[in-house]
């Protein structure tokens, strides 16, 4: 996910710079942290306040601070995100110092976590809500707007899927749509069973009614969310329930395109695979979380897979869909990770060869059975994330490059490259979700938002695909609405 994909949702700019501008209730903004959850909240806490009276800033408003509400939506999965989390919350102290009409919340897994630290620590901070109940936030900052002091209100239980709250969506093309919400897994290293709770799945009719709408409202994408999506109805017995929605997905008319993220490898079974193999508008695309090449460490970790199930269930996601780019998540220097165990995860990795890896160095959090164990030095696990990453960066590079010369099918999602203007590109995702920045020919359509372009891919870079195609010789450029 790029930068400009993760940003908050902005009002448009004013057509008529002399209008004075809509104030509603109070101009918001929210600043998310974390994962593509979190962003799917943000944009539940954006309909939430629109839905009281609020109104988005623009860009512009966020630049000069002209703004009567900040929401931060945290993380808690790494130690830094806490950091970064009170870092930032200080920084708007000073904003508040100058602009004492200023409200400020935080939300998200932090929230949910340290919910009476936040308020002591930063007391500045005029309302705290936890994972559970993103609706509740009007109402803390009317009573924080009148009783002149903190308010939080952080419950465990769930009452109600984020689902039926309002939603201001960032993009009219892609949409976030959660299945589930909760992990039943006791991964020794994670803290979101503890602030999201048990896993608790939708019912298949809800989703698919959302996703309907969502085309209706003119997606052409949707990525289905969960924190393990594919043990969707396991809670109902219903193993198959996943690989169900995946087909019902493929009889919507006017869905170009579905992805989901973050499966379990345990549960990853071959109805899956062949679901996403014979449904035409299920993408071969793929986050599958190895987070360890060591058994010994994924039993430490309490991975319910070994090194040798994850790599046959890849070979057989491959023999179905060739073309498939498939990512993943690894944890370097997990306590009691030796050179041998770290050689495994190294081993791998080459023999998997992801197209792109999220990896991390091991940071304990309070309240998981791994912050007890022993750690291992910090200058140990710098040089083995190096090593990784080097590794790393390298098969992603070759894996790009036979790309070159191919057409491929880009869907413009308006998340533009920081050279675009000067360049004359437009950018968006090839369908295994692969960022492409294309060189529209000259004398040729410039293509909108949701706009498909096939084009033929000229150069390669470390990390997204060049197409500057030239029709004259051959090469493809064509648009399709």
């Amino acid at each position: 996910m790029t930068e400009a994909e993760r940003a908050s949702k902005l009002a448009e700019p004013a057509g008529d710079a002399v209008a004075a501008p809509n104030r509603g209730k109070g101009v918001y903004y929210v600043h998310t942290l974390g994962c593509q959850m979190n962003v799917h909240d943000s944009e539940r806490i954006a309909g939430v306040l629109e839905s009281d009276g609020y109104v988005p800033a623009t860009e512009e408003q966020v630049i000069d601070k002209d703004i009567d509400l900040i929401v931060m939506n945290t993380c808690a999965v790494r130690e830094n995100a806490a950091e970064r989390m009170y870092g930032t919350i200080g920084l708007w102290a000073r904003m508040k110092r100058e602009r004492p009409n200023l409200q400020i919340a935080v939300g998200g897994c932090m929230a949910q976590l340290d919910r009476q630290k936040i308020a002591k620590k930063a007391p500045w901070v005029d309302a705290v809500f936890g994972t559970k109940n993103i609706g509740s936030l009007p109402r803390l900052l009317d009573q924080a707007r009148m009783v002149g002091e903190p308010q939080v209100d952080v419950v465990d239980r769930l009452d109600y899927f984020p689902s039926q709250l309002p939603t201001a969506r960032a993009s009219r093309v892609s949409s976030w749509v959660s299945i589930s919400i909760g992990c039943n897994n006791t991964c020794t290293f994670c803290i979101v069973p503890t602030t999201r709770g048990k896993e608790h799945d939708r019912r298949l009719g809800d989703i698919l009614a959302e996703i309907r709408q969502c085309v209706d409202n003119g997606a052409k994408e949707v990525t289905l969310l969960g924190q393990n999506v594919n043990s969707f109805g396991y809670g109902i017995g219903d193993r198959y329930a996943f690989s169900k929605l995946l087909r019902a997905c493929g009889e919507i008319e006017g869905l170009e395109r579905v992805r989901f993220t973050s499966p379990h490898p345990a549960a990853f079974t071959d109805d899956v695979i062949a679901a996403m193999a014979e449904t035409p508008n299920i993408m071969h695309q793929l986050h599958f979380p190895l987070q360890s090449g060591s058994d010994r460490i994924l039993r430490a970790m309490r991975r319910s897979y070994r090194s040798a199930k994850f790599l046959d269930i890849l070979g057989r996601i491959r023999e179905a869909m060739p073309d498939a780019q498939i990512s993943t998540d690894i944890i370097v220097g997990f306590p009691g990770e030796t050179d041998e165990d770290f050689e495994e995860t190294m081993r791998v990795v080459r023999e998997a060869r992801f197209s792109s890896a999220f990896t991390f160095e091991y940071s304990p959090r309070p309240g998981t059975p791994a912050a007890a164990m022993e750690q291992v030095p910090h200058d140990v696990v710098q040089e083995r994330f190096e090593r990784l990453v080097a590794l790393q960066e390298q098969i992603t590079a070759e894996e790009l490059a036979k790309f070159e010369g191919r057409d491929v099918e880009v869907m413009i999602t308006g998340a533009a490259g920081k050279k675009d203007s000067s360049t004359h590109r437009v950018t968006g995702r090839e369908k295994t979700g692969v960022l492409v920045h294309i060189g529209v020919p000259e004398g040729e359509t410039m293509p909108e938002v949701g706009d498909f372009v096939t084009a033929t891919v000229t150069h390669a870079g470390r990390h997204n695909l060049i197409a500057d195609p030239n029709p004259a010789e051959g090469q493809t450029y064509h648009v399709r609405h």
